[in-house]
């Protein structure tokens, strides 16, 4: 089967077009999003309900606040699916579920907090 030029350029352009797909999904991956936009993240600890809004800047540093108050924060960076974070309390490095986006809300396994609830700010 013989194809005309014109057909033969929309081939080669749709076969690009989803071999490209891989690179697109990246660029809206989970991590993106919770660097970008921040988290809500709720934890018990010792029995008390506690809820931390993150904040990651592009520096690479982070915040943390607690009922309005700043408990101050540390540095981060994306390894693979983990985010990992550095602060005076120590290191983690945590993996984060692919395909989330702002709005959405999951749970996951913190080294020092256990399971917690994640939610991407919109």
């Amino acid at each position: 089967m013989k194809l005309g030029p014109m057909k033969s350029r929309i081939l080669v352009g749709v076969i690009a077009l989803g071999m490209a797909a891989p690179a697109f999904a990246e660029d809206n991956d989970t991590l993106q999003h919770v660097v970008t936009k921040g988290t809500v993240v709720q934890a018990e600890m010792q029995g008390q309900a506690l809820e931390l809004s993150m904040a990651y800047k592009a520096d690479g540093t982070y915040t943390a606040t607690v009922m309005g108050q700043e408990l101050g924060g540390g540095t981060w960076k994306i390894d693979g699916d983990k985010l990992c974070t550095a602060s005076q309390l120590g290191e983690s490095c945590t993996a984060y579920p692919v395909g989330k986006k702002p709005g959405d809300e999951f749970k996951l396994t913190h080294a020092t907090l256990g399971e917690i609830t994640v939610k991407i700010r919109e």
